[in-house]
């Protein structure tokens, strides 16, 4: 498995090289440690897509840990909603030690093999809940406790910003990883949450070499709420 984890170093080292993007040695290190564990873990629990398996590294990882270069400074806490197999809650809580995050996912099977990556990683900063976020006991544990909620594709942004508001702060963020058209996502949400919305940001999650003019269509989506 060493030559795995050297390989899965490599593929990132790479990728962050040719966007610009320069995350300490320890980080992409810890980031391959955690690929390895997640390509092990995906043949007994589906975590990823089989298929996709062999570009973990691009998919999952990278873009998991690129994004946290649009995460403002000022987030402290962060809530990761439907992480799944640890995404993007993991690698953001790898490039930002600092954050002290909420990992949640209501298969009991996912949250155990996430909780199995945050102790052999030995993550500190974060927890793992087998939960769902509009459970009342969850809303009553966790009430106004983050600053910023993220989530990767698990929900329409309408329902991620209802999910959302019980946990943030009184001035928080909410990040949606998404792909496509999200015109008439955005259109309804921001219909419905207008008064809460102070700002909205999309980014282009292009990147070299594979995908220059963001043609896989990876976005996030950053919202700005004053409850």
């Amino acid at each position: 498995m060493i030559a795995l984890q050297e390989n899965y170093t490599k593929q990132l080292t790479a990728l962050n090289w040719e966007n610009g993007f320069n995350p300490e040695v320890t980080k992409v290190e810890r980031l391959a440690f955690f690929a390895e564990l997640v390509a092990e873990k995906n043949e007994s629990v589906n975590l990823v897509s089989r298929k996709d398996v062999d570009s973990i590294i691009e998919n999952h990882i990278f873009i998991s840990s690129f994004i946290s270069k649009y995460i403002p400074e000022k987030c402290s806490n962060f809530l990761d909603i439907g992480t799944g197999g640890g995404f993007p809650g993991i690698p953001l809580a790898i490039m930002r030690p600092e954050m002290r995050g909420v990992l949640v996912d209501s298969t009991k099977k996912k949250a155990d093999a996430v909780r199995e990556f945050v102790s052999k990683l030995k993550l500190s900063n974060v927890k793992v809940e087998n939960d769902r976020v509009e459970n009342s006991e969850f809303i009553e544990r966790y009430s106004q406790s983050f600053d910023l909620v993220i989530s990767r594709a698990t929900v329409p942004l309408i329902i991620l910003v209802r999910y959302a508001l019980p946990l943030i702060k009184e001035k928080a963020f909410i990040a949606a990883m998404k792909g496509g058209d999200l015109d008439e996502e955005y259109q309804k949400t921001e219909l419905k949450y207008k008064s809460c919305i102070k700002k909205s940001t999309t980014f282009e999650l292009a990147y070299k070499p594979s995908n220059i003019r963001n043609r896989k269509g990876k976005k996030l989506i950053l919202l700005e709420i004053n409850k």
